[in-house]
């Protein structure tokens, strides 16, 4: 399990494009103990690991997410059962990490648009590559200054964008959502 964090702190790192040195600095540890937990070498307390999280924004549970399973399935295989969401209904976003692992060229999130909702002004893409289909109800998608009604079924791709959306529909909207690099 220490090669699945070490493998998702480093991702998660490399995607915020955070060093070493930032990182370690900003959870109290030194750059050697952070190395050492990113190749597999060292395994972080609970505490450090609830550090970490803060740092990237993320939750704890997420480390976790697939311990229960075999071996042979980690990194490779993300179980529904093991999907943790992140953000609330109240918030009007939803995600879920659909990737196994953060070490690869894309990640894949289920996303999910309360009805109402909207990302509240122009996100950020982070340098990132991303697209998508809608699988159910309808959004609206603004991708730099062009808008976009989408519909079930529809998919988008774009890069290096700012990006907003709404959910104007009393129903919510699903979307499988690619990023590459990795963002999370």
């Amino acid at each position: 399990m220490s090669r699945q964090i070490g493998h998702d702190l480093r991702a998660l790192r490399q995607a915020r494009d955070l060093t070493l040195r930032e990182v370690a600095a900003a959870v109290g540890r030194s750059v050697g103990w952070l190395s050492q937990i990113e190749r597999g070498q060292s395994t972080p307390s609970v505490r450090d690991l609830g550090l970490l999280a803060e740092q990237f924004g993320i939750s704890i549970s997420f480390f976790f997410r697939s311990a229960g399973r075999d071996e042979a399935e980690r990194g490779l295989i993300q179980r529904a059962a093991d999907r943790m969401p992140i953000g609330t209904t109240e918030s009007g976003l939803v995600e879920e990490l659909l990737s196994p692992n953060l070490n690869g060229g894309f990640e894949m999130i289920r996303t999910v648009f309360a009805p109402g909702a909207s990302s509240d002004g122009p996100v950020s893409p982070r340098g990132a590559e991303h697209g998508g289909v809608l699988i159910e109800g309808r959004l609206h998608l603004r991708v730099g200054e062009r808008e976009f009604m989408l519909d079930a079924g529809d998919s988008f791709q774009f890069a290096g964008q700012d990006y907003a959306w709404r959910n104007d529909s009393s129903v919510a909207a699903v979307a499988l959502w690619v990023v590459a690099p990795p963002v999370y």
